[in-house]
């Protein structure tokens, strides 16, 4: 029997990429299969505090082993923008569209298209902490290309290639991207538990 952990995220295709990656080992539900409808606040200034803090608020209020990620990209151009802040980059109830457009406007004028995409996971498991990265490097695109994947997957192609993460397949993009790696690695550790 498969054991359940929650990933904390109502992102359904973050869900989608994970479950793809972790298997059949693992039970893996999100948020709302918990019944956890509010969104979890990430104060953090940095990655690691943020996935931290949502792992910790799961494992408090529902007591359910849980990892939490937090993902940013990060522009040379723009001094690492949006980091931290690239989920609500274009503002707190912004769509992944907005962001991408406030980014490509940002970066019109810029050369350097240079910029990598970090994830890091904490795991909160039988009451111990564990983190884990992944992180990719690559560049911005001029203009979005692609119809799968989110946020900027459309406008970031991955050092060695020449398409965007939007314009890979799943499978493609897992295995090299920072959450693909980042998730590879926390498949690993949950394997030897």
């Amino acid at each position: 029997m498969s054991k359940k952990i929650v990933f904390a995220t109502h992102n359904r295709h973050k869900l989608h990429e994970i479950r793809s990656i972790i298997g059949s080992d693992y039970e893996i539900v999100g948020l709302d299969e918990i019944g956890c409808c509010e969104d979890i606040p990430e104060t953090g200034s940095t990655l690691q505090e943020n996935a931290l803090q949502k792992a910790h608020y799961v494992v408090q209020k529902y007591g359910i082993d849980c990892f939490a990620d937090d993902t940013g990209l990060e522009v040379d151009a723009l001094n690492g923008a949006p980091g931290v802040y690239s989920a609500r980059y274009a503002g707190e109830s912004c769509s992944f569209a907005d962001n991408v457009e406030k980014l490509l406007k940002e970066m019109s004028d810029k050369e350097n298209r240079s910029a990598r995409f970090k994830t890091v996971i904490a795991l909160i498991i039988d009451h111990k902490e564990f983190l884990f990265e992944g992180k990719v490097e690559g560049q911005i695109g001029r203009i979005p290309h692609g119809t799968d994947g989110f946020g900027y997957d459309p406008i970031f192609i991955p050092d060695g290639y020449q398409e965007t993460f939007s314009q890979m397949s799943l499978d493609e993009k897992n295995k090299i991207s920072h959450r693909g790696l980042a998730t590879q690695r926390l498949m690993q550790f949950l394997q030897t538990k």
